[in-house]
C-alpha cells in the first residue's frame, strides 16, 4: 500500500494549526500564489498567544494567559513587527520586568526590547487572518474541526484526503499537508503516514504549565510590572494591566514553574487556585480572599530542547512540520519555522528532484 499524495499544482494546501507558526506559513503560500486553507480546532486563531475576556459581576476584565510578550531579533521579523505596530495591533511593553530569588525583587536593566499584542496578544494573530481574508487568493479558514489522524490512500486520486468529525470528509483534496501544532499533537497525526515525521516529533518533549488570571480590587503595590521568579511554585508574574492599550481592572497572570505544573497536572482547578495565590501572597500579592481567579491548564507550554531546525518538508508525500518547537520556542521562532517551510514548499512544489530535508535558518534568505 502506497500513499497516494504527490502534489498536484491545481489542489491547495492544507494548514493545520492557526497560531503564529500556521499563520506565518499561510501568508507566505498565499502571497507566493498558493490556494491555501487552514483548519483549526478552536473558535479563533493564535495558539498559545492567547487572551481570557470574561467579566465578574459586570465588569469586564482580559488578560493575557499564554505568551507574554514577544521579541524581535530576526531582520524579517523585525519587519513584521514593525508593520504590526504600524497596523496598533502590537507594541513595545515599557515594562519594570525583575527577578526574585526568594528574598527580594531585582529589577533588570531596560535593554531587551519586549513586544505585546495590543488591545490583547491575539491581536496580532486575528489582523493576520484579516489581512489573508483581504489577497487576491485570499486564505479560507476554518474554525472549530478537528482534523483527524492522516491516513494512507488506497484510491488512485492524487493529493491528501482530510477528514474530521465535525464535517466528515474535507473537500476538495489537498497537495501538501502543513502541520503546525506541538510536537506531542503532531505525533498521531502522522504516525501512519511517515515514520521520519514521527521519530521528529517524538523526539521533543514539551512541558505542561498552569496559568492564573488574578482579578484584584485595588493596585498591587509591588516593584515590578513583570517578574521571573525562583524557589517558588512561581516562574512568571505579570501585571496585565501595565501593557499598552489594556483597560480594566488590576489584573495579574501568574505562570507556575514548570516542575510544579508537572507534579500538579492533573490537580483540580480549586487546588491549584489556592496554592498558586498562596505563593502569591508570599511574594507580596493580595490576600487569597480579597481577589477573583481562574485557572487554565496548558498540556504543550513550552520545549524542554527545541529542535532549532526552522521546519519538516517532505516533498515526495507533500507533508511538512512547523511550529515554535522547530526553532527557538518563541513566538519568533514560530513565525520563523512558518515563513521558512512556506519558502522550502513553493520552491519544491516546483521540482521533481527534491528530498525531504531540514529547512535550516542559515540556508534559507
Amino acid at each position: 500500500m502506497t500513499i497516494s499524495t504527490k502534489p498536484t499544482k491545481d489542489n491547495p494546501i492544507a494548514i493545520i494549526g492557526a497560531g503564529m507558526a500556521g499563520l506565518s506559513c499561510a501568508h507566505f503560500l498565499s502571497l507566493a500564489g498558493h490556494s491555501v486553507h487552514v483548519f483549526d480546532k478552536s473558535r479563533g486563531p493564535s495558539g498559545r498567544m492567547s487572551t481570557r475576556r470574561s467579566n465578574d459581576n459586570l465588569v469586564d476584565w482580559q488578560c493575557d494567559h499564554g505568551a507574554q510578550y514577544f521579541t524581535a531579533r530576526d531582520i524579517d521579523f523585525r519587519k513584521q513587527v514593525a508593520e504590526w505596530e504600524q497596523e496598533s495591533v502590537a507594541a513595545p511593553w515599557q515594562a519594570r520586568i525583575g527577578t526574585h530569588d526568594g528574598h527580594g525583587f531585582k529589577l533588570q536593566a531596560r535593554t531587551l526590547e519586549r513586544f505585546v499584542g495590543t488591545p490583547r496578544m491575539t491581536s496580532p494573530a486575528a489582523h493576520m487572518v484579516r489581512s489573508m481574508q483581504k489577497l487576491p487568493n485570499p486564505v479560507r479558514f476554518q474554525w472549530q474541526t478537528t482534523i483527524q489522524p492522516l491516513h494512507m490512500s488506497v484510491c488512485d486520486e492524487p493529493g491528501w484526503s482530510l477528514h474530521s468529525p465535525e464535517n466528515g470528509t474535507e473537500l476538495p483534496r489537498y497537495q501538501a499537508v502543513l502541520i503546525a501544532v506541538p510536537a506531542p499533537q503532531a505525533v498521531p497525526l502522522v504516525a501512519t503516514v511517515s515514520s521520519e515525521a514521527t521519530t521528529l516529533s517524538q523526539s521533543i518533549r514539551m512541558q505542561a504549565c498552569w496559568s492564573l488570571m488574578v482579578r484584584c480590587p485595588q493596585p498591587v503595590p509591588l516593584p515590578v510590572d513583570g517578574c521571573f521568579i525562583e524557589n517558588s511554585p512561581l516562574r512568571w508574574i505579570a501585571r496585565d494591566n501595565s501593557k499598552p492599550g489594556r483597560n480594566g481592572p488590576e489584573t495579574w497572570l501568574l505562570h507556575a514553574s514548570h516542575s510544579w505544573s508537572q507534579a500538579h497536572v492533573d490537580d483540580e482547578l480549586q487546588t491549584v487556585i489556592t496554592m498558586l495565590l498562596e505563593a502569591f501572597t508570599q511574594l507580596g500579592g493580595p490576600t487569597p480572599t480579597s481577589v477573583k481567579a481562574t485557572a487554565h491548564r496548558w498540556l504543550y507550554a513550552d520545549s524542554v530542547s527545541p529542535a532549532n531546525g526552522g521546519g519538516w518538508w517532505d516533498p515526495q508525500a507533500g507533508l511538512g512540520l512547523c511550529g515554535d518547537w522547530l526553532q527557538s520556542g518563541t513566538v519568533e521562532g514560530a513565525w520563523l519555522s512558518g515563513s521558512r517551510l512556506a519558502q522550502q514548499v513553493h520552491s519544491s512544489l516546483r521540482s521533481t528532484t527534491a528530498q525531504a530535508n531540514w529547512i535550516s535558518p542559515s540556508t534559507i534568505s
